[in-house]
């Protein structure tokens, strides 16, 4: 689940905290900075657990209701009748079943317990939304398509973007937040990779895509920080009519780890580099950001490959 994606926008945080706090005057700062990451990282995974967890936490509130409607009918002894087709809906049922959750969820049994209101309010949103009705009113059994089709939908709809998710997130981890819209992705892709024959014991996506990226994370933030000097001296070399003291400390930063990147990697395109850092660019810097970061990159780039400096296979 962690991709390169997610270790490069991990990487700019870190080493913007390691420069703003100071911290590169301390002997052992840098290994502290590793550590750090892969922390911060092993969090992402936990936060793609914990939104599955909400929305087991949601089918809850749904399996609740239920049974409070169905006890006021016999109460007053009315003929109306409760559709169940949400609560047993076929996916979800499958996702309650999942080992892995289900160890996670008995190590973490705190994780959504106090926000029943943010489930409820989910919940009710569901409620009201036109593919939810035409859901339970559609006659006959739903297929397994379309009861993971719905809760694909669900995501989508009231998990990403959801202010009352974020806030909960922002509560419960200060790691949580900014990934979250990197993590809905790899929920969205949990959903669509679930078959009706897949077993309880089926794996989630795993940590990582693979060992190569633990290590990719590992190296990338241990060359960024080592090679400090000789980046931001590229860095300088290239500037044209422009102090480097006026350059913003994060197109500075996200430039490092670029350069770290492009000259440590021989197995990454050169162009896949840039443009992944460029999109940090605007994701974490100005609005002009991107294209100064994208001019030098380039510049930077022709300059140490004309030097023979820089191959790439």
């Amino acid at each position: 689940m962690i991709n390169r994606e997610l270790i490069r926008l991990k990487t700019v945080q870190i080493v913007y905290a390691y420069y703003q706090n100071g911290q590169e005057n301390g002997p052992k700062s840098a290994e502290t900075a590793e550590k750090e990451l892969l922390f911060s990282l092993d969090k992402s995974y936990e936060l793609y657990q914990a939104l599955l967890l909400l929305m087991q936490e949601v089918h809850s509130i749904a399996v609740n209701d239920v049974d409070q409607r169905k006890l006021r009918i016999r109460q007053l002894n009315l003929s109306d009748t409760v559709s169940t087709k949400f609560i047993n809906n076929r996916f979800m049922l499958q996702l309650l079943q999942n080992k892995q959750l289900i160890d996670y969820r008995e190590n973490h049994n705190q994780i959504w317990i106090a926000d029943e209101e943010l489930a409820k309010s989910i919940y009710r949103d569901i409620q009201n939304s036109a593919y939810y009705q035409e859901y339970i009113n559609k006659g006959g059994e739903n297929n397994y398509e379309e009861d993971r089709e719905l809760w694909r939908h669900i995501y989508k709809d009231f998990f990403t973007n959801n202010e009352e998710v974020d806030k909960a997130l922002e509560d419960k981890s200060l790691y949580w937040n900014d990934d979250k819209h990197i993590v809905d992705t790899f929920i969205l892709k949990t959903i669509k990779k679930y078959t009706e024959e897949m077993p309880e014991a089926a794996p989630l996506l795993p940590d990582y895509d693979s060992d190569e990226d633990r290590e990719y994370a590992a190296q990338l933030i241990r060359f960024t920080l080592k090679g400090e000097e000789q980046y931001r001296q590229l860095i300088g070399e290239n500037l044209r009519n422009w102090d480097f003291s006026r350059v913003a400390l994060m197109d500075l930063i996200i430039m490092q780890i670029a350069l770290a990147e492009i000259t440590s990697f021989p197995s990454i395109p050169l162009n896949v580099s840039i443009n992944e850092y460029v999109n940090v660019a605007k994701m974490y810097s100005t609005p002009r950001s991107s294209a100064y970061v994208n001019g030098m990159l380039d510049g930077i780039a022709k300059k140490l490959q004309a030097e023979g400096k820089l191959v790439k296979k």
